[in-house]
């Protein structure tokens, strides 16, 4: 069961993956989870570090779907000034969303990766669909009240999956 949480890579920062990164790895397209993931929860508006990293998979010709379990409202306030496609209800850690955005993009699974902050959603829901999955640490310490009770049941879980799979240590990006 343990296996079900463990992601591809662990990475620091999403802002630490590049386009050279990714199509090094077959990966044609993203797949994020939206807060403490792209953005902080408590500010919307992003970091220009953010930005800079949206125009840099642009340029690549990687697209980028937000695939977050928030609503259709909080999801197009917080990605309109992004410009980024967003699939809303994802309902993580089951596959629905990840499984429409793939639609969306027209691609295979192995050719997307999610990445999230959450074992128990992002990456759960990852490897339910059979993707790639970057786990990041959150961008801010603290989460909204929902996040905090993840957290929680999350803390035992891994520290038995980083106990089985020893190889799995933070990075500053993804490598073979």
């Amino acid at each position: 069961m343990i296996n079900k949480f463990a992601p591809t890579w662990m990475v620091d920062v999403i802002y630490n993956v590049t386009p050279e990164q990714l199509k090094a790895q077959g990966i044609k397209a993203v797949l994020t989870d939206l807060d403490n993931t792209l953005i902080a929860w408590n500010n919307p508006e992003g970091t220009n570090e953010l930005r800079q990293w949206l125009r840099d998979l642009e340029q690549a010709g990687i697209p980028l779907i937000v695939v977050s379990n928030n609503s259709e409202e909080r999801i197009s306030k917080a990605v309109a000034p992004l410009g980024a496609q967003y699939v809303s209800r994802a309902l993580k850690p089951l596959t629905r969303g990840i499984k429409q955005a793939i639609r969306q993009l027209d691609l295979k699974p192995n050719e997307v990766v999610m990445v999230g902050d959450q074992l128990m959603t992002d990456i759960w829901a990852a490897n339910n669909a059979g993707i790639r999955s970057i786990l990041v640490k959150p961008l801010i310490e603290t989460d909204q009240w929902n996040t905090r009770i993840n957290r929680f049941i999350e803390k035992p879980v891994k520290r038995s999956m980083l106990k089985k799979f020893p190889n799995l240590k933070w990075m500053d990006k993804i490598n073979d």
